[in-house]
């Protein structure tokens, strides 16, 4: 039979070369690795998430304030008094678009949830009194000196939660994108603005 070439039977799968045989374990060994790595990597972030969703919220206050431009006796820290009658306001008409409002935390801070009132008091009846924020731009810089922007969108509603999740926060800045209500003889204004972050047992260790 010497000479003869091997005769493969129908169905039989052709053979791999033996020279790539060793590189399929390498291959599964190295798929595993990279999944255990990148679990390893996202575990923290993935029970942090967990953690926050349900974490009891306490208030957040901040020491300082500022805003790009203030009206007549409606400086920035009427958005972080606690009353909601009061309001911060730039001082000039229209949608405000470009204006700011900052608030700074002497010590650094984490944040899950900021509640915003939007025009000049919580008052369903006097929405219509100022044009009021649909968009801001939340500028947060934390500790480390690293800023991040995130877009927050309102509705018309009088008050307003939404998810802020940061950490080792110092400050942020509020900046006016668009506004709903703009007329020639409205000012933006935004009534109230309020942090919380996690309290008791569900807070970062």
């Amino acid at each position: 039979f010497a000479g003869r070439n091997e005769v493969r039977w129908a169905g039989e799968r052709p053979r791999l070369r033996r020279g790539l045989a060793w590189l399929l374990p390498l291959i599964g060994w190295g798929l595993v690795a990279a999944l255990v790595i990148t679990a390893v990597f996202m575990a923290p972030a993935a029970i942090q998430a967990v953690k926050d969703h349900f974490a009891k919220r306490a208030p957040v206050s901040p020491d300082t304030y500022a805003a790009s431009r203030s009206y007549a006796d409606n400086g920035p820290e009427l958005a972080f008094d606690k009353f909601s009658n009061t309001f911060w306001g730039p001082g000039i008409t229209g949608d405000g678009a470009g204006e700011w409002i900052e608030a700074r935390f002497a010590q650094p801070v984490d944040t899950l949830d900021v509640l915003i009132t939007p025009g000049v008091s919580a008052r369903s009846n006097e929405l219509a009194k100022s044009a009021r924020p649909s968009r801001l731009e939340a500028l947060i810089t934390t500790a480390d000196g690293k800023k991040e922007t995130r877009t927050l969108t309102l509705d018309q509603d009088a008050r307003q939660q939404r998810p802020l999740r940061a950490r080792d926060v110092v400050s942020v800045r509020f900046t006016v994108v668009s506004a709903f209500g703009a007329g020639a003889d409205k000012q933006v204004a935004i009534a109230e603005i309020e942090f919380f972050g996690p309290s008791g047992s569900y807070s970062r260790r």
